[in-house]
């Protein structure tokens, strides 16, 4: 219900956009006893385009909110099945002290509801069908004070007036639109990879499969007696009767702007065993697309009382795509700040920590995004990736030491050789 009084729109933190970013930071604000309003476009459940996978990196954010990850609905992997070149190698989840050695699957229907609820039993005043529209600034110091909305009614459509909601400090967690940075002058940086997914569920007998699937060459027939479809293909099985299956590819290859992701994934999927049932008539609902801003793509990740987190501050892994984890744990970071933020009286001070944000973040991930966008433009070649499938995949300690790059697992002190050496590249390689 939309709230009207004064003091109803009035918080501490403000939060725009309740998908895993939002949801996290609010629950942790909450969670530490901050005032937060958690505005939602939408009304849940409600979809997101996304594969649905979550890696250890993920799980352990969740494990640290109190979720029961052995209740029904999770479906658990031991690790990632990659498929290309003739070759098929199974690589668990590696064995760290710092993450947990299994992924999980949940759909994102499912996902961004329960964390958002989650978040309001924490205390967070979660607002539902509530648009926002832009920052409100001072007038005086031009400082972000708070964000206007409109109500949103059963169809999507805005409605009513412009409702004007107050705050210290607002957290932007509204994906790849990132309106908010958009109306602060903060645009996209195209020297950033940027991939378009698009997915689909299946009913299939492999929905309860141990293993998530990576495709590494997509076949319009067998593979040598026809054409390679560009991209990269996926199966996640939810545990559910279904299936996610997708299709990615980056804007580093020469086929992005051309790519017909429909065409494209049903002639992939034909040629996949009939008895996996990836066939149109096992299709629940429609085969939809998304784009994923990768490597920081926006930036300034805070000024003027304005955050960045997840997606709007393109926050999503060069090397596999994945944006849950850096979502979670972004809002993590980001609630973290601004309750140490808030500890402090207005102005120079507080701001200096706040400011502190954009350099934690970038600490935590510049340099081993900036090591993901040479790997993005190096797989943008199919000459280069035939190559490294056909002579990679049958290498086992090859691909150990991949999946960990890939999936950024490693232990940060101690360790074992490979952790070592993704530590050291990430440190010494430039800040994104």
């Amino acid at each position: 219900m939309t709230r009207t009084t004064a003091d109803e729109r009035h918080a501490q933190v403000i939060v725009v956009g309740a998908g895993p970013a939002g949801s996290s930071a609010a629950y942790h604000l909450a969670n530490a006893g901050i005032d937060v309003l958690l505005l939602e476009k939408s009304a849940f459940p409600r979809d997101k385009i996304c594969g649905d996978g979550l890696t250890p990196r993920a799980v352990k954010q969740l494990i640290g909110m109190g979720f029961d990850l052995d209740e029904p609905g999770w479906q658990k992997n031991k690790g990632l099945r990659i498929i290309g070149s003739g070759h098929r190698i199974e690589l668990p989840w590696p064995e760290l002290a710092s993450f947990p050695a299994y992924g999980m699957v949940r759909p994102r229907m499912q996902l961004d509801e329960m964390l958002a609820h989650h978040a309001e039993k924490a205390g967070a005043r979660l607002q539902e069908r509530t648009a926002v529209t832009g920052p409100v600034l001072d007038e005086r110091t031009g400082r972000v004070v708070g964000v206007t909305a409109r109500p949103v009614d059963d169809n999507g459509r805005k409605v009513g007036n412009e409702v004007t909601y107050t705050a210290p400090i607002v957290i932007a967690c509204d994906g790849v639109s990132a309106r908010l940075a958009m109306a602060m002058g903060w645009s996209r940086r195209e020297n950033r990879p940027m991939a378009v997914a698009a997915r689909a569920y299946y009913k299939t007998p492999m929905h309860d499969d141990d293993w998530m699937e990576s495709w590494l060459e997509l076949w319009d027939g067998k593979a040598g007696e026809s054409n390679q479809l560009p991209g990269y293909g996926w199966i996640f099985p939810c545990g559910d009767g279904t299936a996610n299956v997708g299709l990615g590819i980056l804007n580093t290859s020469a086929a992005f702007q051309h790519l017909d992701y429909r065409t494209s994934m049903r002639a992939w999927l034909a040629n996949t065993p009939e008895e996996l049932g990836f066939r149109d008539e096992n299709l629940v609902g429609d085969i939809k697309s998304a784009a994923l801003p990768m490597a920081f793509n926006r930036k300034p990740h805070y000024a003027r009382g304005l955050m960045l987190v997840g997606d709007s501050g393109g926050m999503v892994n060069p090397f596999n795509g994945e944006g849950i984890d850096y979502a979670l744990e972004a809002g993590h970071l980001a609630a973290d700040v601004v309750v140490q933020a808030l500890a402090r009286p207005q102005g120079l001070s507080r701001e200096r920590v706040l400011e502190g944000y954009a350099e934690q973040v970038a600490a935590a991930y510049g340099g081993y995004f900036t090591l993901g966008r040479v790997f993005a433009k190096m797989i943008g070649n199919p000459t280069f990736m035939q190559k490294a499938t056909k002579y990679g995949l049958p290498r086992p300690a090859l691909m150990r030491f991949t999946i960990k790059l890939m999936a950024n697992l490693t232990d940060p002190r101690g360790g074992d050789a490979h952790d070592r050496i993704i530590n050291g590249l990430s440190k010494v390689a430039p800040r994104a």
